[in-house]
């Protein structure tokens, strides 16, 4: 059984980094690309980034473009998101995301989430 487990989220002042990590179990990285979403209160939940099986391609939100980077380790079975000069509008709950299917990006597999808070 695939599961994901993020870590690292906090609060934090607006213009402060986080770095939130994904651990995945119950599968090997290699060959799934992975991604991160977000979820603001009131919001539904939205696309941020991902990052391609080789790690060579990643996708951004327009909103996070220049201040969040996505990478992963496949030795470690774990995806990072380095989030820097952050923003209230940056507040949610942040999930990692997996594909069922190698080669896919139709995320299928969740984890339980990690709450992030920018105050000003």
């Amino acid at each position: 059984q695939v599961q994901l487990v993020e870590s690292g989220g906090g609060s934090v002042q607006v213009g402060g980094s986080l770095r939130l990590t994904c651990v995945v179990s119950g599968r090997t990285l290699n060959n799934y690309a992975m991604g991160w979403f977000r979820q603001a209160p009131g919001k539904e939940r939205e696309f941020v980034t991902d990052i391609s099986e080789n790690g060579f391609r990643q996708s951004y939100v327009e909103s996070v473009k220049g201040r969040f980077t996505i990478s992963r380790d496949n030795a470690r079975n774990s995806v990072y998101l380095q989030m820097n000069n952050l923003q209230p509008e940056d507040t949610a709950v942040y999930y990692c995301a997996a594909p069922r299917l190698a080669f896919s990006t139709e995320y299928t597999f969740w984890g339980q989430g990690t709450q992030v808070t920018v105050s000003s």
